[in-house]
C-alpha cells in the first residue's frame, strides 16, 4: 500500500523500502536522464507503479522530490566531514579521509544524483538548506587545505573538494565506475584521495594511506536510499 485505501498499480519494482524511497529512486533516474523540466510527476508515479495521487501522499510538488534527492547527496557526506573535523590530528590524513569517504557516497546512488548539481532548477530559493549544507561542507575542505599549506589564503585550499566533486562527471563518462558491492573502498575513492594531496604538493604515503582508510571506515556514514 502506499497510502489509505491506495492498492499499488503494479508489484514493487524499484528499490527502497517504502514507497518515498522508490518514488525518489524513480525521480532520480528520470531527472538525470530526461532532465528536470521534462520529467512529470505522473511520469515519475507510472515508473515506480503508482497512482498519482500516491505520489502526491508523500511529495506536494516535483520541487519538493529534487530537494530530497539533493540534500541526499550532502548530509551523510556532511555528517561524516563533521566529526573529522573534531578529530584534531594530521590534516593531511584528515583530508585523505575527507576526500575519500565523500567520493564513496557519490559513486553509491544508483542514478550519479550529484549531475543535479548543475541543472538550472538547483538554484531555486526553495533549495537554501541544501546550499547551506553544500557550503559547509566545502569550507570543512578549505580548512583542512589550509592547515595542510599552512596558508588559508592559498588558492589551492578551495581544490580538494572540486577533486571529489570530479567523481559526477567521471561517473557520467563511464557509468561502470560505481561503488563495489562487497563494501569496499572503492579504487576511485583511493586515487581521488590520493589527489586530493598532490594537488597541494604532497605525496601521499602507504602509512597515510592506511591511516586515512581507518577512518573511513570508522566514521564514514553511508549514503542510504534517498528519503
Amino acid at each position: 500500500m502506499t497510502g489509505p485505501g491506495r492498492p499499488r498499480l503494479v508489484e514493487r519494482r524499484r528499490p527502497g523500502a517504502s514507497g518515498r524511497e522508490e518514488i525518489l529512486d524513480a525521480a532520480g533516474e528520470l531527472f538525470v536522464t530526461r532532465g528536470f523540466a521534462a520529467t512529470s510527476t505522473r511520469a515519475i508515479a507510472e515508473s515506480v507503479g503508482i497512482r498519482q495521487a500516491s505520489l502526491y501522499h508523500h511529495f506536494p510538488t516535483k520541487e519538493s522530490i529534487l530537494a530530497a534527492l539533493l540534500d541526499s547527496t550532502v548530509e551523510p557526506s556532511l555528517r561524516y566531514a563533521r566529526v573529522l573535523a573534531t578529530l584534531g590530528g594530521d590534516p593531511s590524513v584528515l583530508l585523505w579521509a575527507l576526500t575519500a569517504g565523500d567520493s564513496w557516497n557519490l559513486l553509491t546512488d544508483r542514478s550519479n544524483l550529484g549531475r543535479l548539481y548543475l541543472i538550472p532548477e538547483a538554484d531555486a530559493p526553495g533549495l537554501s538548506a541544501f546550499h547551506a549544507k553544500r557550503r559547509e561542507l566545502h569550507g570543512i575542505y578549505r580548512t583542512l587545505a589550509a592547515q595542510v599549506l599552512a596558508d588559508p589564503a592559498d588558492p589551492r585550499c578551495g581544490l580538494p573538494v572540486r577533486v571529489t566533486e570530479s567523481v559526477i562527471a567521471i561517473r557520467a563518462d563511464d557509468p561502470s565506475i560505481t561503488a563495489p558491492a562487497d563494501g569496499a573502498l572503492p579504487t576511485a575513492a583511493r586515487l581521488l584521495a590520493d589527489s586530493s594531496l598532490r594537488i597541494l604538493g604532497l605525496e601521499p604515503t602507504d602509512t597515510l594511506r592506511d591511516s586515512g582508510t581507518a577512518l573511513v571506515a570508522t566514521h564514514r556514514t553511508a549514503s542510504p536510499t534517498p528519503g
